[in-house]
């Protein structure tokens, strides 16, 4: 067995607060630039190429996060396996994990980018792109859904990185992507004049480069992870428990997905001034809610690792903690409206989108503390083995009352109140797992038996 101290990032000992907040700080910062990255496209093609093109880009981004859904629910699944594999100093089952998750990422990811692709147009249709964004946005999506396997290989190393603790060697990687693709869009769009095309063009290079770079990166300096990307050993064991967990997380994220594009299909029937504004607003929106993503991975993995080792009262401390530190940067996330019109000036010049942006600011950003708890407690949840009662929670706060409650207030109010939508499901995902939270029944949800399981897989068939 590998000895646990080739490795840092152990989160079983030591103050909690100390550690989820150490943990953290390289994941917003990694976040920040992933946002950077994103932003990139709609800052240099608002300004350069037109508000059309503005309404292309940000209009693409719930089909990308659809169309990575599986494979965002498969990172997340390995992210649990991984940390608890690791409390538990299971080595090797964490290498028999990160195989399995690698032959299934060759496997499956390639055809999936072919058939994204190929649906653009319907995918359009559905969204009612304004006709006068329709071509832009065609052109943008099919380049970056081609490309999608170097986002799916990005995450996948990521989920491997962060449940051993490492969160700092993510952001590497991010940096080196977010340079190279902020260093070619500026090329392609102002030098080569390729608009839409150049900014999807330098995103999938960003992406491709920093997966690919990932791999050489983490073999060198963790050889007990050592990635093969080739080695096509798929054990079944592994695989069942990654998809029991992943699957739930990953149907999580489409139905948020598919909630956001039908929400960005509403937005879009407002006209191209409005849901440009809207698409300036999210990419600030990103920004505030970054802490929050960031801490709720924290507490995934020191959920994960502490199971795996038996401590399952040390979740607790780090629950507290990870709320505290969270409620403190929701709190500082209301900046972003009085600095709204100012910041929204990065994406256009156009007054009548800036003050269409303002209006999703203003009645979202006061209620981002609801979203802290909720994300914190559905990834402890997840951390410790139960994924079913997180993905319930979204599916009711998203898809049962969001999504009808923003169609009722546009109708009735109008569009400057829908989304106050936000809020509402964000109370009535609340009231779901804050119950299920206080009752204990996840303690018990822990994987780190399935060692056995994997064990006897390998001695029969398990291993393909």
């Amino acid at each position: 067995m590998t000895p646990k101290k080739s490795l840092s990032g152990s989160m079983t000992s030591g103050n909690p607060f100390r550690l989820i907040l150490l943990f953290s700080l390289p994941l917003i910062a990694g976040n920040a630039l992933q946002q950077v990255y994103n932003m990139a496209d709609s800052i240099i093609v608002g300004n350069y190429v037109g508000s059309t093109a503005l309404v292309a880009v940000g209009g693409a981004f719930p089909i990308i996060f659809i169309m990575s859904s599986l494979f965002m629910g498969l990172g997340i699944g390995s992210m649990v396996m991984v940390s608890q594999f690791y409390g538990a100093e299971d080595f090797d089952n964490l290498r028999k994990t990160i195989d399995t998750i690698y032959t299934f990422l060759i496997c499956a990811g390639i055809p999936i980018s072919i058939i994204s692709a190929l649906c653009t147009n319907p995918i359009l249709d559905l969204m009612s792109v304004p006709e006068d964004a329709r071509s832009e946005a065609y052109i943008y999506l099919i380049i970056v859904l081609s490309g999608l396997l170097g986002s799916l290989g990005y995450n996948a190393n990521t989920g491997i990185l962060q449940g051993v603790g490492d969160s700092k060697t993510p952001l590497i990687l991010l940096a080196l992507a977010c340079l190279l693709d902020n260093g070619l869009n500026l090329l392609f769009v102002l030098v080569f004049k390729m608009g839409v095309a150049g900014a999807a063009l330098s995103t999938v290079i960003g992406q491709m480069a920093s997966w690919i770079f990932g791999i050489f990166f983490i073999n060198k300096r963790y050889p007990m992870l050592k990635i093969r990307p080739f080695s096509f050993r798929f054990h079944k064991a592994a695989f069942y428990q990654i998809m029991k967990l992943g699957l739930p997380a990953g149907i999580q994220n489409a139905l948020i997905g598919i909630a956001t594009l039908l929400l960005t299909r509403l937005t879009n029937l407002q006209g191209s001034v409005f849901a440009a504004g809207i698409s300036g607003a999210n990419k600030l929106d990103t920004f505030a809610f970054l802490p929050i993503v960031s801490f709720s991975t924290a507490a995934t993995a020191f959920t994960g690792q502490n199971i795996g080792a038996g401590k399952v009262e040390r979740v607790k401390q780090g629950v507290r903690a990870t709320i505290i530190i969270s409620l403190c940067f929701s709190a500082l996330s209301l900046l972003v409206i009085p600095f709204g019109p100012q910041l929204l000036r990065m994406f256009t010049p156009e007054k009548d989108v800036i003050e269409s942006g303002m209006v999703f600011l203003r009645t979202v950003m006061p209620f981002y503390f609801l979203l802290g708890i909720l994300y914190i407690l559905n990834s402890v949840i997840r951390g410790s083995g139960e994924s079913i009662i997180p993905m319930i929670t979204v599916l009711i706060g998203v898809c049962v009352v969001r999504l009808p409650i923003a169609h009722l207030i546009e109708h009735y109010w109008g569009a400057e109140y829908m989304f106050y939508s936000y809020a509402i499901g964000w109370i009535c995902s609340l009231s779901i797992v804050i119950p299920y939270y206080l009752s204990g029944k996840w303690k018990g949800k822990g994987i780190t038996a399935l060692s056995q399981a994997m064990n006897a897989a390998d001695m029969g068939d398990g291993v393909m």
